[in-house]
């Protein structure tokens, strides 16, 4: 099921969006001011934002910039305005799409569907969350656009973590995913491995000890605070 946080400080539109979204498999998450629709995706899994722009104290573009920097989900900005330089200004700030009030309730669910869609497609060798980016086809792993330099056994072992999220790895496990199952490699290499993966992206600023965790007497699981496109 997917969900869609809702953030608009009128109640009554959030009302009327969540009736319709719900009919069609939607799960709805709602929030009436920026700061709360910030909590909302650090805390609960959230698959996509319909984002009003006029909001007091956090206005919409405020909030945009905020949840892009944590975060690559998507986001359809929501206003009564009409005007392209608003428009360009959302999709700027990392708005994916832009719709105008009052709104055909099947366009808006068309366009939910499109960006659902296309996300599905691009990025199927990309695993994002909270910041940090791991890129199959590049090989490639950054945090908030600032690139990693990671040795293959690290971006290996980051993306088996990232793709199996809540997974307990023993170290023999480890060692037979990414050397084979006729290595010599010992635990202590996977520990070294480790070491190193977590003080790279410490160092970039990446919150690492929240996801990669030591099981001890077993292996590491990566924890999944929040699933991020």
């Amino acid at each position: 099921m997917q969900s869609v946080l809702i953030v608009d400080d009128e109640e009554r539109m959030v009302d009327l969006i969540s009736l319709f979204l719900m009919p069609h498999g939607y799960k709805v998450y709602k929030a009436s001011t920026g700061f709360e629709a910030i909590e909302k995706i650090q805390t609960e899994n959230v698959d996509l934002v319909l984002l009003d722009v006029m909001m007091p104290k956090l206005d919409g573009w405020a909030t945009c910039k905020e949840i892009r920097s944590m975060s690559d989900i998507p986001i359809i900005m929501l206003t009564a305005r009409d005007q392209s330089n608003e428009i360009v200004k959302g999709l700027k700030l990392g708005a994916d799409d832009y719709i105008t009030k009052p709104f055909d309730e099947e366009v808006l669910l068309a366009r939910i569907e499109a960006i659902t869609r296309r996300i599905h497609q691009v990025d199927k060798n990309t695993l994002v969350m909270n910041g940090l980016r791991w890129e199959m086809d590049k090989h490639r792993v950054s945090y908030k656009g600032k690139t990693i330099t990671m040795t293959p056994i690290e971006f290996n072992l980051l993306g088996l973590f990232m793709r199996n999220p809540d997974k307990v790895f023993s170290r023999e496990h480890l060692i037979q995913l990414i050397w084979g199952f006729e290595s010599n490699t010992e635990g202590r290499t996977i520990d070294s491995h480790i070491r190193n993966l977590r003080e790279k992206c410490r160092q970039s600023g990446f919150q690492i000890e929240e996801h990669l965790i030591t099981i001890w007497g077993i292996g590491y699981k990566w924890k999944d605070k929040r699933s991020v496109r």
